[in-house]
């Protein structure tokens, strides 16, 4: 039988946090709304995992053995932090090892993948250093309020950077179509709670988890950035946790449904529970005048073009002008966001019915954005098109809420928070016909062929015409019981609800 923690224990999480160093939107802002909300159930003790993507990070506290003197450990942590940003000082012998490390850190780990040894994470004392756990992980999506709820729990380091581990079990393709992955060591944890396809695996004792998002990397190779690894890393790692029985917490049924094509075998352990909303949308009075000085603040600087502001600024001296209609798209800048598509829909709206009309776009320049920006520069050399970026939250929900329609013009999601936030926020909702958004945004969006501009078009002229109140009201209503699905309120339940159910499965004697 399954040693599991008496019922009146909390049931104890290690969560991938690595995903939180990455950005504002989409799995990172997930990560920490997930970490937020685990952390304040009664039923858990939640504790993250600190670790880069690409750089190695200095060693961290050992979690056993023998405790270190207390400025020796700050300086330990210290030197954590540097190692996030730049290569800590050295004395000779550090620097010996280290460079040894560098040069056969990929076979050095490969042996102890073979041998069978574990990683080792360390354990990070947040109370020494708490600004830099809030800033570094939470700030760009929690409140400060959240403050002290997630500074206050346990974290571990792991100094392995995770695109080594990718490449050293990436490096058994070459013997075998199933390529096995260093273990983790995650003993004292009843589950590892990771937020995309993990390279390792994890001690006996402790259930992986996988926060399944969506199998873009897998189903859409040809819309992401560095292609060949980026699809072989996400294949075999998903692979490797179907194969150790990790069980799959899909963000919506859509992606579970992928998820399924690909590996069948993983049905009876998936399920789905939706992403959690930020509470940071809302619907308020701010006035509609502010978006002039939002749009103004936060254009983003960038070498393709200069955006006229003329406008802007003549209608910020005369007060708020009630004419600064817009279209709102919130997204990085990647080709499967279907960025053009809306480009062009727009165009023709301005070329015929609705000339006055600006497009608003939020979002960072992700990879191939350079077309997508080649395509802004025009407009936005005119005034009519605005790109924004590093927008808070705060200022995002008056976005939302003045738009004429957030557009969410999307080929493939697994979730797609702008148009839960937009809705939240007490805004319209135009949306690409695909399975995830039918099933999120439900009767709360009017639906477009993502191939299509004309059809996209036709949809939103449909919703923004003048004769189209009754419409407008219509999906405003549905977008306030639709997004109350996903609020804290209505999602932690459903995961204290899983944990339950799998601590069950836990206490069942063994087949």
């Amino acid at each position: 039988m399954t040693t599991t923690p008496n019922k009146a224990e909390k049931t104890r999480i290690l969560l991938d946090l690595k995903p939180a160093l990455d950005g504002y939107a989409g799995i990172p802002q997930e990560t920490r709304l997930l970490f937020r909300g685990l952390r304040s159930m009664d039923s858990c003790e939640v504790e993250g995992l600190i670790q880069h993507g690409a750089r190695k990070l200095r060693s961290a506290v050992p979690p056993r053995g023998t405790r270190l003197p207390v400025a020796k450990q700050i300086n330990r942590l210290s030197r954590v932090i540097v190692s996030l940003y730049e290569k800590p000082y050295s004395n000779v012998f550090d620097t010996v090892v280290d460079a040894i490390d560098h040069y056969f850190s990929r076979s050095l780990l490969r042996g102890r993948k073979f041998i069978g040894l574990s990683i080792h994470p360390g354990v990070f004392q947040s109370d020494l250093f708490d600004d830099f756990i809030w800033r570094t992980f939470f700030s760009k999506t929690l409140t400060p309020r959240d403050k002290a709820l997630v500074t206050s729990a346990r974290y571990r380091v792991l100094n392995t950077p995770r695109r080594l581990l990718h490449q050293v079990g990436l490096a058994g393709i070459k013997y075998s179509s199933t390529p096995t992955y260093v273990k983790l060591d995650t003993r004292g944890f009843d589950y590892f709670l990771a937020q995309t396809p993990f390279p390792a695996r994890v001690s006996r004792g402790t259930e992986m988890i996988v926060r399944y998002h969506d199998a873009v990397p897998v189903l859409l190779p040809h819309t992401i950035n560095d292609k060949a690894f980026h699809q072989a890393s996400h294949f075999y790692a998903l692979q490797q946790n179907v194969q150790a029985r990790a069980w799959f917490s899909c963000v919506s049924e859509a992606t579970r449904r992928d998820l399924l094509k690909i590996f069948p075998e993983a049905e009876a352990r998936s399920s789905v529970i939706h992403n959690i909303v930020s509470a940071e949308y809302f619907q308020d009075d701010t006035p509609r005048g502010l978006v002039l000085q939002i749009v103004a603040n936060r254009l983003a600087g960038v070498g393709e073009f200069e955006t006229n502001t003329a406008n802007l600024r003549a209608d910020d001296r005369v007060g708020p002008r009630q004419g600064f209609d817009y279209l709102l798209m919130v997204s990085t800048l990647e080709p499967r966001k279907n960025h053009m598509l809306l480009l062009s829909a727009w165009e023709q709206l301005k070329y015929t019915s609705m000339p006055g009309l600006k497009l608003v776009i939020v979002g960072s320049a992700g990879w191939d954005s350079a077309s997508i920006l080649r395509g802004f520069k025009p407009w936005a050399e005119r005034g009519d098109l605005f790109y924004l970026n590093n927008v808070p939250s705060a200022e995002l929900r008056v976005l939302y809420k003045h738009a004429a329609a957030t557009i969410c013009p999307s080929v493939a999601e697994g979730f797609d928070y702008s148009g839960v936030e937009a809705m939240r926020s007490g805004g319209i909702v135009i949306s690409s016909d695909i399975p995830v958004h039918r099933e999120i945004y439900r009767d709360a969006s009017e639906y477009f062929s993502p191939y299509s501009t004309e059809d996209a078009f036709m949809a939103i002229r449909r919703v923004l015409a003048a004769d189209s109140a009754p419409l407008r009201e219509r999906l405003r209503a549905e977008a306030g019981r639709v997004s109350e699905d996903y609020t804290p309120r209505s999602i932690l339940p459903k995961w204290e609800e899983f944990f339950q159910q799998q601590n069950e499965i836990r206490r069942r004697p063994s087949a």
